[in-house]
């Protein structure tokens, strides 16, 4: 059957532009069962420059924008709400500093290149992390971008910057610790919501599901506490070549996959 020919009611109108192979995969997906909230960790930028034969590192980075842009695009199409990408590590501060000053550089043209196009796309900006960390002109350009979109409701694009999970669950103890120090909760009040609404993502839902490029099988550090139930889908594909495909690919898998949430579904198969 052609694809291209047919055209499911579910489907966005942006589709009617997809390549075949996109709109074959497309036509895969169960539009009841797509993922609220999908977060990415973003690898193999370095292995993607090294491939081609490109001078540093640096210019798999910028091929990597690409790639977000085409993410992004596609869950708003799509109607997946929210999407968290992890741009930025508390650790990758100790990468050589003219890499981290080049992608501090990337990320603010960046946000000033985009922030018009987010907001025609009523797509809001959001970021976790230590957003103070960033050098003065990220800084301000996060800030502007922030705001401009505030007010959008399509999606939620959030940014994970100089952010480290492990990082968020210190800060957001410290803060219960305060409140216990000052008498406003008592120990036996403490419980997975409240500590949950003190984490950079309170407010948002967990994520359904986590996808690491690169093939590597690890979560580094990233939203340690939200992805506990989360379905993680790896794909050895590098980051910049991460695009519509490789996306509807890892929201097939996703669809393929029973979520118990530690349950039985049912004990004559489970």
């Amino acid at each position: 059957m052609d694809t291209a020919t047919i055209t499911p009611a579910w489907w966005p109108k942006a589709a009617e532009q997809w390549g075949e192979a996109d709109r074959s995969l497309l036509s895969r997906l169960d539009p009841e069962r797509l993922p609220g909230h999908v977060a990415i960790i973003m690898d193999g930028n370095g292995r993607w420059a090294c491939a081609h034969g490109l001078p540093d590192r640096i210019s798999g980075h910028q091929a990597g924008i690409e790639a977000v842009r085409a993410v992004t695009r596609t869950c708003a199409e799509l109607g997946i709400r929210i999407l968290t990408l992890y741009a930025f590590s508390k650790e990758n501060w100790a990468r050589p500093a003219a890499e981290v000053g080049a992608l501090m550089g990337l990320l603010s043209r960046f946000l000033v290149a985009e922030r018009h196009v987010l907001d025609e796309k009523d797509i809001q900006l959001r970021t976790i992390g230590r957003i103070e960390d960033l050098p003065p002109d990220a800084r301000g350009a996060l800030k502007e971008t922030v705001s401009l979109t505030s007010q959008n409701r399509r999606m939620i694009l959030n940014i994970a910057l100089s952010y480290g999970g492990r990082d968020e669950i210190i800060r957001a103890a410290r803060k219960l610790g305060e409140q216990a120090r000052r008498g406003e909760i008592a120990p036996h009040q403490i419980d997975e919501a409240r500590f949950s609404n003190l984490l950079d993502t309170a407010g948002l839902p967990d994520p359904d599901l986590l996808v690491r490029t690169s093939g590597e099988m690890r979560v580094s550090n990233f939203l340690l506490w939200q992805i506990a139930y989360a379905e993680i889908h790896v794909t050895p594909v590098l980051w910049p070549d991460f695009g519509r495909g490789p996306f509807l690919e890892a929201l097939i898998d996703y669809q393929g996959r029973e979520r118990r949430y530690g349950l039985v579904v049912d004990p004559e198969t489970s």
